[in-house]
């Protein structure tokens, strides 16, 4: 965004080892490129580490997949059951897994530094509704061996793609280095990756088909394309499976990474900005009661809390410069030549959100204020971006209503101001720890949460 103030412009090129990224810095020509112009646009490369054979052998995933019709086909399997219309039917379970987290968030409470503990709960919470989504399958606790591999698979999916990481990105000659040479342990480590990968890919999957052939799976999107779907009755059983392997892991690893990483945005919000919060409790108060916690039919009753969470997202992007859109043909934009290969990242737009770095949900009222684009582009907008929302306001929603999240005080009582800074190099959002405090907003609320978790049913 530096650069295109000080070049006065919202387009802008960069050119990286040889190759040319172009930068977005307005919601105009992110408009008229990646949704516009998006047939031009929606081609990916994310990198020879993760997409070369010889490497991590990533290249077909729902993410990585080129402009095609193997995209196409993931697009058709998800947008089935991830529509606006679709989701409804997973709110029970979304809300249930809420519930159950606000229990566990009491325990995170009693730390003296709750970062880590709440981190892992924000996104074990997430992890649940996914693996439910994706397999039918239920977590048995944190320590869940697929837990863990498909937590491992998408880290790596996030390091694997940047030249910070690794120069093969920048420099896919050295995939021909000997693994011999000095300076190859990457390759050592794509290897190790890749076993991780492949493992996070089959182990669930098999258990899935498993379930199906016994007839005791649980509703789930991979059972249901495992019994004879019409969306993959044309594809050989070895083209089915390698399809829908990545299609259940992506499930899992694009919904809990972005959704745990915005819960983790939302702690850091409301320590930043207690006015904010104050405001949404009070809204919650007033449409709920003081003693109810929300649930999906509040949504539209509480647009302070939507535009929280608009705010929140427009802050503190789960994937700050997006998943670069690749054009794939030479085109020409404002009489400037932009080549075929061109990657597209996003920054923000001050144009449209005066103050960029100030928390303002009330920024939202006016009219002309266009939502924070959280899920992309184009046709490359995030096909989950319906069940990522439910997923916000409903967790959301319910720690607002119990709990108020705070700055520490020292020994003499002065509030320390938390240091806010974005983690190691990955293509999602990771804040490093900050320091915070949380409680429940009272004993009562502190029972609220114990009696809703114990009635509380997927």
């Amino acid at each position: 965004m530096k650069l295109g103030k000080q070049s006065n412009t919202d387009v802008f090129s960069l050119n990286i080892f040889g190759k040319s990224i172009l930068v977005l810095n307005s919601a105009q020509a992110a408009s008229e490129l990646l949704e516009k112009r998006s047939a031009k646009y929606s081609d990916r490369d994310l990198g020879t580490m993760l997409t070369n054979p010889a490497l991590l052998d990533w290249g077909n995933s729902v993410v990585g997949a080129g402009y095609g019709e193997l995209w196409r086909h993931y697009r058709r399997m998800l947008n089935n059951w991830l529509n606006a219309r679709g989701v409804v039917q997973f709110h029970e379970l979304q809300q249930h897994q809420a519930r159950l987290l606000l229990k566990r968030l009491l325990k995170a409470a009693e730390g003296p530094k709750p970062f880590h503990h709440v981190r892992d709960e924000f996104f074990y919470a997430i992890a649940c509704n996914m693996f439910q989504l994706g397999y039918g399958y239920c977590l048995q606790s944190h320590n869940d061996p697929w837990y863990q591999q498909a937590t491992l698979a998408v880290d790596i999916f996030t390091k694997a793609p940047l030249i910070s990481n690794f120069l093969v990105n920048a420099f896919p000659v050295l995939v021909y280095v000997p693994d011999w040479f000095p300076g190859t342990g990457w390759k050592r480590t794509a290897k190790a990756w890749k076993a991780i990968k492949q493992k996070a890919l089959d182990e669930p999957y098999e258990w899935v088909k498993l379930q199906v052939a016994a007839g005791t799976t649980e509703h789930s999107i991979l059972s249901n394309l495992l019994q004879d779907h019409k969306l993959v009755s044309d594809l050989s059983i070895e083209e089915r499976d390698k399809r829908l392997k990545e299609l259940a892991l992506i499930i899992y690893g694009g919904g809990t990474d972005t959704s745990g990483s915005l819960l983790v945005s939302f702690v850091a919000a409301m320590t930043q900005s207690p006015e904010a919060q104050i405001k949404a409790q009070k809204e919650l108060d007033h449409v709920l009661g003081p003693m109810t916690l929300p649930t999906f039919e509040d949504k539209e009753r509480l647009p302070y809390v939507r535009n929280l969470i608009q705010e929140v997202m427009r802050l503190y992007p789960a994937i700050p410069a997006g998943v670069p859109h690749v054009c794939f043909e030479d085109d020409v934009y404002r009489g400037y030549t932009i080549p075929k290969g061109t990657s597209v990242a996003i920054s923000r737009d001050e144009e449209n959100y005066p103050n960029p770095e100030v928390f303002d949900p009330d920024r939202y009222l006016d009219p002309n204020v266009p939502l924070a684009p959280g899920f992309g582009w184009g046709r490359r907008k995030c096909p989950g971006v319906y069940f990522a929302e439910d997923s916000a306001f409903i967790f959301i929603a319910s720690m607002l209503s119990v709990f108020t999240f705070s700055k520490k005080a020292d020994a003499d009582g002065k509030e320390i101001e938390p240091v806010i800074e974005c983690g190691p190099s990955a293509l999602s959002l990771e804040l490093n720890p900050f320091d915070f405090k949380f409680e429940p907003r009272s004993e009562r609320h502190r029972q609220l949460i114990i009696d809703n978790a114990a009635q509380s049913h997927p």
